[in-house]
């Protein structure tokens, strides 16, 4: 297979075929993110794509899953889209599912006839990460989207019958926004009522306009026990109908998995317990988290 720069997904999609169609992002200016500065968005040949696909038709049926990398793979053409889609489903009869990371960027752009001949021709699980509720913090980390378009998303990929998975970020805001940040994120849960959702923590990595931020003083990311301050509000707050929950990111300090609504109360008393204790050995050591 060939891969252009490091490769990423999400952790569910760990034992997924990871197929390249695009390189980079064509946003690529989040702040906290570093995950493609090396890289500049360009979309692949369909020479090369074409041959990692039979690359892995040869292989066999290693994999049920196909994930689209890199991290704006639903921007292309419908042209384009639909001539990988056919060709994982003509070479690749075994797969199940393709998967990929999708933003207001790309969804919002494409029609809910559009994305639902997508996922007829296999698209089925599209990953976005909102990262926050709110548009001032939207803007301070420049995500090139809004409140707004996050919950136009869903409704669509809704309409279409395409699952979502929603990512949040917990700390993105830093200690000034952190209660907006936390309670907005719980209502754009509540309004987007995503199957699945994820809250990840914010790390701050060298080389991103976050870390230079920071270095400046103009940005100060919550300690352990602010994070989880967030993670208590927006579980508190968020009014889900089915949702898979799950803080168990290498990331995060308290690993959490559950179905919400069913299992709020628990959580939040687990929360809140090692909250009002204060003791880190409770939480993960930082040699264990990692991006």
């Amino acid at each position: 297979m060939d891969y252009v720069g490091r490769m990423y997904r999400p952790p569910s999609e760990a034992q997924s075929l990871l197929l390249q169609i695009t390189v980079g992002c064509s946003h690529n200016r989040c702040s906290y993110c570093a995950m493609y500065r090396d890289k500049t968005f360009r979309t692949k040949s369909w020479a090369q794509v074409e041959s990692d696909i039979e690359q892995a038709a040869r292989i066999g049926p290693r994999h049920r899953r196909v994930f689209l990398c890199d991290g704006d793979a639903l921007v292309l053409s419908m042209a384009k889209l639909r001539r990988v889609l056919e060709a994982v489903a003509d070479k690749l009869p075994w797969i199940e599912r393709v998967s990929a990371y999708g933003d207001t960027r790309s969804v919002t752009k494409k029609s809910v006839e559009q994305l639902r001949e997508l996922r007829e021709l296999g698209l089925q699980m599209v990953y976005h990460g909102a990262e926050t509720g709110d548009d001032e913090v939207m803007r301070f980390v420049d995500k090139g989207g809004t409140r707004a378009e996050c919950i136009a998303l869903a409704d669509k990929l809704r309409a279409a019958g395409i699952r979502h998975s929603v990512m949040v970020l917990l700390g993105v805001g830093g200690v000034r926004y952190s209660e907006q940040h936390a309670r907005n994120t719980a209502s754009l849960l509540t309004e987007m009522d995503p199957p699945f959702a994820g809250a990840l923590t914010t790390t701050v990595v060298p080389g991103t306009p976050m870390f230079e931020q920071q270095s400046r003083g103009d940005f100060e990311l919550p300690d352990k026990f602010g994070l989880l301050r967030e993670l208590r509000t927006i579980i508190a707050d968020s009014q889900l109908s089915a949702c898979r929950f799950s803080a168990n990111h290498a990331s995060n300090y308290l690993p959490l998995r559950a179905t919400l609504p069913n299992d709020k109360s628990e959580l939040l008393a687990l929360l809140g317990a090692t909250i009002e204790a204060g003791d880190e050995r409770l939480l993960k050591p930082e040699w264990m988290r990692g991006l």
